[in-house]
């Protein structure tokens, strides 16, 4: 009987502990169920990247056997060493004896069979390189397209090449430097043949630092050949003479250093071992003096430049911890790896976490990578392609670098999970509902007396004291919604009788003074005026911004000579403005802008130094249709924190008791206001020597 009198205790203390016990493991649950998850999919996608490597690897070897049996493979493995990148053109070890550069076929088959040609902007390309037979000779091999105009040729006897077309050709090896210059020499078409382009020669010769090539003798292993097509590259202008053309060049250079090796040691190393040493430019120049390589039509040192396949970029292929070793005979080559991506994350903890995950056919024990051999055949020789493979490394060291990512966003949704427990365990999501559903209840204008009541809520935990002083609040606002109605029935009821009072002595007094012309007339008018704008209103700050300004031409080049001058009537002297000699015609109230200059007048007045005048500048901007006035004061400047307070309404200066004869803080509230309705604008600034007031106005364009 004890234990089930203990029990029944027992129960409803446990019940009492019911949604947070339900909250704490359905959040537990989620916790680990992201652990698992992960886990479960790390172990999946390593299983998988095992299996698949094991084949990915052979295709990787394929890929690259394929790539190094092509013509373009077969150039790198015989120029290892080729530098791709630089504007300098270097020789390659072509896969050719020679290039038979006399005919345009065999030339730029050549070139695109070897795979050899940087490709240039507007169908440019450039193939620079040497014969793998040292027996033919030292020359270098240049074959390339070009886009141009029409080419003029060179005259036969004319001792000046820059009248032509011309191709000017350097070499720098071993200190030295080799200069042509290849004019361009139309040859006539062969009889019975169809016209097909433009055929000519380039000959070349020793190019001078003058321009006078007079009894030269043009060089005779040098040999050129430049053949033009017919069509135009736009085949939309073929009808056009002047149109852009493409041109196929080939040339022949004779290295005397490269024929000088061979003369002299018939068993000298080739190609050459400082074949990258070897600098090649061309430049292809239209007709004119000068050698400014700035207007050449072709530049081989172009940054925009091409460069043809090289043995680095199969790098891109390999994967991290693989590397690729190509031999010839018993030395190597070269060495390719792979690498890890300069932006992956890799977390050392996720790496050891991976490696612990067991699948079907992981050797624990496998120390030795994976090599698969292949050979690649080239007419210099066999190539020995190597692949290595580690595929423990390469499939835990890319899967760690997959699955950081995986990592940090479970760690994020854990992290969320718990930021929600926690939430949920401090939070009591009921009783805010409810105290929501009440505040919405507020209005604007009127605080219903069900939505003060949160006696319901209140407790001794941070929501309950909340519940507590938003009783206290919106009774302290009740109060003071009171107090604002009752002052602005009374502030109303005085208007009205203020309004009632003065509206008839200003009607007699305009009678007297009828005349528009009469200087009192103006005065009394705009009393008459503030004392409309102001009856029936419930506050001074409304009346102003309800009232309403009726916009008319107004000649303000006038209007403020007259104010200048009417100054001293409301109390303001030495008021200074220049005519500027024309009518200026802006859209604005007569009566309102007279009321703003008037306020900014006194304004100045109050703060200028003494014996200082006001200065009234007025500056006509037509190319914006705006005119702008300058009121300006010598005196203190404005404190920058009251630069934009001082036109709010009730604004004063705190040296002045609230409330004083004259002093009721509206002046420039006022001014800002009309100015508004003008749809204008005014700001201050502090200047070296005072304050200025820049008011905006529209101008009439006609």
């Amino acid at each position: 009987m004890d234990r089930l009198a203990h029990m029944k205790h027992l129960l409803p203390w446990l019940a009492s502990f019911r949604l947070r016990i339900l909250f704490r493991t359905a959040f537990a649950v989620l916790i680990f169920a992201v652990i698992a998850l992960v886990a479960s999919v790390l172990r999946g996608e390593k299983q998988r990247a095992w299996d698949n490597y094991q084949s990915g690897l052979t295709k990787t070897q394929e890929q690259i056997v394929a790539r190094l049996r092509h013509p373009s493979g077969q150039l790198a493995l015989m120029n290892p060493d080729r530098q791709t990148g630089t504007n300098a053109i270097h020789p390659v070890l072509l896969p050719f004896s020679a290039i038979d550069f006399d005919d345009r076929s065999k030339a730029q088959n050549a070139a695109e069979m070897a795979d050899c040609l940087t490709r240039y902007p507007r169908q440019g390309s450039l193939c620079v390189g040497i014969g793998n037979n040292p027996w033919i000779g030292g020359f270098i091999y240049v074959v390339g397209s070009l886009v141009s105009g029409p080419l003029a040729g060179h005259a036969i006897g004319d001792q000046y090449l820059d009248g032509s077309h011309r191709m000017l050709v350097s070499v720098r090896l071993r200190g030295k430097q080799y200069r042509w210059i290849a004019p361009f020499e139309v040859l006539p078409p062969k009889r019975g043949a169809a016209p097909d382009g433009l055929t000519g020669r380039l000959t070349g010769y020793t190019e001078l630092d003058g321009r006078d090539y007079d009894k030269q003798m043009p060089i005779r292993e040098f040999r050129g050949w430049l053949w033009q097509e017919s069509r135009c590259i736009d085949s939309h202008v073929d009808d056009r003479e002047d149109c852009a053309r493409k041109s196929y060049f080939s040339l022949r250079l004779p290295v005397e250093d490269l024929i000088a090796d061979l003369l002299k040691n018939r068993r000298a190393p080739w190609p050459p071992p400082d074949l990258n040493g070897i600098d090649v430019d061309l430049h292809f120049m239209p007709p004119g003096e000068g050698k400014d390589r700035s207007a050449a039509l072709f530049d081989s040192a172009s940054t925009e430049a091409i460069a043809p396949f090289s043995l680095r970029d199969l790098q891109n292929i390999l994967q991290a911890g693989e590397s690729l070793s190509i031999q010839r005979g018993d030395d190597e080559v070269a060495r390719i790896r792979g690498k890890i991506g300069a932006d992956e994350q890799i977390s050392p903890l996720m790496t050891r976490f991976i490696q612990r995950l067991p699948v079907v056919g992981e050797a624990r024990d496998d120390s030795q990578p994976i090599q698969l051999v292949d050979t690649v055949t080239t007419p210099v020789g066999d190539y020995r392609i190597v692949l290595y493979g580690d595929v423990s490394r390469v499939v835990n060291l890319s899967l760690s670098a997959a699955a950081t990512g995986l990592a940090q966003f479970a760690v994020s949704v854990m992290l969320i999970i718990g930021a929600m427990w926690i939430v949920m365990e401090m939070s009591m999501m009921k009783r805010i509902a409810r105290m929501a559903s009440r505040a919405r209840q507020f209005s604007q204008h009127e605080l219903p007396a069900a939505a003060s009541d949160f006696s319901d809520l209140e407790s001794d935990d941070e929501l309950g004291i909340l519940a507590r002083r938003l009783d206290w609040l919106l009774a302290r606002v009740r109060e003071d919604a009171s107090r604002e109605r009752i002052r602005a029935a009374q502030e109303k009821e005085q208007w009205h009788a203020v309004g009632h009072e003065i509206m008839s002595p200003l009607q007699s007094l305009l009678a007297l003074n009828g005349s528009p012309d009469n200087p009192n007339y103006r005065y009394l008018a705009r009393m008459r005026q503030a004392v409309r704008v102001l009856y029936g209103s419930a506050s001074p700050s409304e009346a102003f911004q309800s009232s309403a300004v009726e916009l008319e031409r107004l000649d303000i080049n006038r209007f403020l000579s007259d104010i200048a001058a009417n100054a001293p009537h409301i109390g303001v002297a030495d008021v200074q403005f220049s005519h500027l000699g024309q009518s200026v015609w802006v859209y604005a109230s007569e009566y309102a802008l007279e009321d703003v200059i008037g306020h900014l007048l006194k304004n100045a007045d109050r703060h200028r130094l003494p014996s200082t005048p006001i200065t009234l500048w007025l500056e006509p901007h037509p190319e914006t249709d705006k005119a702008t006035i300058r009121v300006h004061n010598t005196g203190l400047p404005i404190e920058p924190a009251w630069q934009e307070k001082i036109f709010e309404y009730g604004a004063t200066d705190s040296t002045h008791k609230e409330g004083e004869e004259g002093r009721r803080g509206q002046g420039l509230f006022v001014a800002k206001t009309y100015v508004a309705k003008m749809g204008g604008t005014i700001h201050v600034e502090n200047r070296d020597d005072g304050v200025s007031f820049y008011l905006t106005l529209n101008m009439d364009s006609q």
